[in-house]
């Protein structure tokens, strides 16, 4: 344990609670759209605005690093302990577009409070959870007594994580040096519930192509000439037909190769969750479960692969019929990842499933967008017992259960370019409406996460 009074800590919290939300509140006012040109300046703004706003928290270091989008802000606070572990802190000050007429009640850059509730796009996505790491920090020097955190401290918070990051693996290894670590903590998650409080250990990675299928020259008459050249619809079709086999497991030769497997422990641990399964189908507006034999609807949306069909097109789409064979057909896929597995072997595979079963006559082109890596944290790792432990005491003692994130993002290149554990310390929950009309956040889990950044730092750093 580290030497931080719990005591000590919730009063400094309690006593700045008010400052830290009209702070939190001030910058929620800027519309940081990434997503969007001509909020391009908000942006901007806002980064300025936190670098400014981590200097007044004592931060010695606090810049604003361009990239070719959207900022990012950087800061740096050394530990007096020149032995003491250096901890890097992610998240991002970009948010998604909101306009009041998408289906808010309230203005989505007029953040209100309402029954305990912080509504305003970014409170939970992401600004509020980067912003509890600066009371977070004050409360573990004000309980200590230290002048300077137990770690060496760092944040990277980047400005297009909304926008896909198209420029942060560039940045991380341009500023790698600078922002070497011990272990990251990643602020962009969440918890199960309210009243299961949980840390991440993974989240999957991604690659994405689009798949070009040309045949005749132009569309031609099917009676005059179906069923004597290739169709490339058809293709289109069969190539979707055989991607799974009948136990929905993907089919490209290699797909699998080098996965780090579900153990008997997580798959335990993920049990224990308190998963309604009709409720998540309701969330997922849909009417059933289907997935890979022999794994639980958990267990396939965090720790196993897919392949999706996210579009598939060619030949005549309007009313009525028109007896064609088409000139050409478009497949779009994606192929969420897990640990063990590499976006540029799945690529290879890809590609050369698709040459083998492509016939002759067929005219083809394969094209990959940017991929993600997958991450992973074994659950033995020392760091992420410290994220446990700062959790629990922050929750009263509740046990902190597992989970990992079915989506995708860029803290993989967190982890591949500084060699560094990946940890999650996320405090929101599923209603708070990422993405969605009305986002919130819940003012007491926002301040549960305030107070376990005050006890990480000093666990971080205690011998073990």
């Amino acid at each position: 344990m580290s030497d931080t009074p719990d005591s000590a800590v919730r009063t400094y919290i309690g006593r700045h609670r008010d400052a830290f939300l009209r702070d939190l509140m001030e910058w929620l006012r800027i519309p940081s759209v990434s997503a969007r040109p001509e909020h391009a300046a908000d942006v901007r703004r806002s980064a300025d605005w936190l670098a400014a706003k981590l200097r007044e928290t004592g931060f010695p270091v606090a810049e604003v690093w361009p990239t070719d989008g959207a900022p990012a802000v950087f800061a740096e606070w050394p530990s007096g302990d020149p032995d003491a572990p250096t901890v890097l802190v992610y998240g991002h000050h970009d948010v998604q577009p909101a306009d009041p007429g998408d289906g808010w009640h309230t203005d989505p850059f007029d953040p209100v409070l309402v029954d305990g509730r912080l509504h305003a796009r970014g409170a939970a996505d992401d600004k509020g959870q980067v912003f509890f790491h600066t009371l977070g920090v004050r409360a573990h020097l004000a309980a200590t007594g230290r002048t300077t955190p137990a770690v060496h401290l760092k944040l990277l918070i980047e400005g297009e994580e909304e926008s896909g990051s198209p420029h942060f693996r560039a940045l991380v290894e341009a500023g790698a040096d600078r922002l070497a670590a011990d272990a990251v903590i990643v602020s962009d998650t969440g918890m199960w519930s309210e009243t299961t409080p949980t840390v991440c250990t993974g989240m999957r990675g991604l690659a994405e192509c689009e798949i070009e299928l040309y045949g005749p020259d132009q569309d031609i008459h099917s009676g005059s000439f179906g069923g004597a050249v290739p169709n490339p619809a058809t293709v289109a079709a069969r190539l979707v037909a055989a991607l799974h086999d009948e136990d929905e497991r993907v089919t490209i030769p290699g797909f699998y190769d080098g996965i780090t497997p579900l153990t008997e422990a997580e798959r335990e641990l993920f049990a224990e969750l308190p998963f309604d399964e009709a409720a998540w189908l309701k969330t997922a507006a849909s009417h059933a479960t289907l997935g890979e034999a022999g794994y639980s609807t958990l267990e396939r949306i965090w720790a196993r692969p897919t392949a999706e069909l996210n579009g598939i097109g060619g030949g005549y789409q309007g009313t009525g019929g028109k007896t064609i064979i088409p000139a050409s057909a478009l497949l779009k896929l994606t192929f969420r990842l897990v640990a063990g597995q590499d976006p540029d072997a799945i690529e290879v595979a890809v590609s050369r499933w698709v040459a083998r079963r492509v016939p002759d006559g067929i005219r083809y082109s394969v094209t990959f967008g940017p991929s993600t890596r997958p991450c992973l944290t074994p659950l033995d790792h020392p760091a992420l017992g410290s994220v446990v432990r700062a959790m629990s005491r922050a929750f009263d003692g509740r046990k902190i259960r597992f989970t990992r994130e079915g989506g995708s993002g860029p803290a993989a290149d967190l982890q591949d370019v500084l060699a560094a554990p990946v940890l999650f310390l996320g405090i929101s929950v599923p209603s708070d409406g990422w993405h969605a009309p009305d986002e919130k956040v819940d003012v007491d889990l926002l301040l549960k996460g305030v107070e376990t950044a005050a006890y990480l730092w000093g666990d971080l750093a205690a011998p073990r």
